[in-house]
């Protein structure tokens, strides 16, 4: 473990779903040499216990500030893609005073419409009743562009595959009754950066150019050539946008 007197601010990483720390393995590679990196499983992904399964979105932030206690983390720069995004958003109403800088990659901050938690629950059903391979053959080609290179289709989907159906389907009917963190997001007191895929169908530009513009102090970066995962698709465009970012908080 990196001592804890380091000269630069640590970075925690949450990924999305259905996915696991891996997601950002292009980064923790990248920046780690420099500063200490947290890229946890998120409670019932990856190698994190699936039980007891989260009942609320918050379990989710109230996990990693456990965590960061428990790892002595007291202040950090917080980034989140996707699901892991909004558990950003939650972490940062929930223990502002740490986040020393925010960063939120294809993701939005409104709750979900009846339809859209309809939509979760559905497929949290299906997931419980199939299991996660359909599910992951029928996305794969959003999450990553079609013309994403076949390496990072492979991971995305052993990611999807791997995850564990009622840990999945836990987690989308907590995110169901998630919140609304936009006007959260107008509060925001520690600098910003919002990123996306130009070609994410999930979180459109348009839903990221919102976020900047509610932010108070944000930069937005548009990333061609990528979707949902702009990290993975185009992870030396997004590690730059990033170390800059960094740099600049600290």
């Amino acid at each position: 473990m990196p001592p804890l007197t380091d000269p630069y601010i640590p970075l925690v990483l949450i990924h999305g779903h259905p996915f696991d720390h891996t997601m950002w393995t292009p980064q923790t590679e990248a920046f780690s040499p420099a500063r200490r990196v947290l890229a946890p499983d998120l409670r019932g992904y990856g190698r994190s216990p699936s039980t007891p399964a989260v009942t609320r979105f918050s379990d989710f932030a109230a996990d990693l500030e456990a965590l960061l206690d428990e790892a002595e983390v007291e202040t950090f720069v917080l980034a989140g893609l996707s699901m892991g995004g909004q558990i950003a958003m939650d972490c940062y109403g929930r223990f502002p005073g740490r986040v020393r800088g925010l960063v939120l990659a294809d993701t939005f901050p409104a709750a979900d419409t009846p339809e859209a938690a309809r939509t979760r629950n559905t497929t949290a059903d299906r997931l419980l009743r199939e299991g996660m391979r359909g599910y992951a053959d029928e996305v794969l080609e959003r999450m990553v562009a079609p013309y994403a290179d076949p390496e990072v289709k492979a991971h995305v989907h052993r990611m999807m595959t791997a995850t564990d159906p009622e840990s999945a389907a836990a987690a989308l009917r907590a995110r169901a009754q998630r919140p609304d963190y936009r006007d959260l997001l107008t509060r925001v007191s520690v600098p910003a950066l919002v990123v996306v895929g130009a070609d994410d169908t999930y979180t459109p530009v348009a839903d990221a150019e919102a976020m900047h513009a509610a932010l108070p102090n944000s930069t937005l970066h548009v990333i061609g050539g990528a979707a949902h995962l702009p990290n993975l698709e185009r992870p030396e465009e997004f590690n730059g946008i990033l170390g800059e970012f960094l740099a600049h908080v600290g």
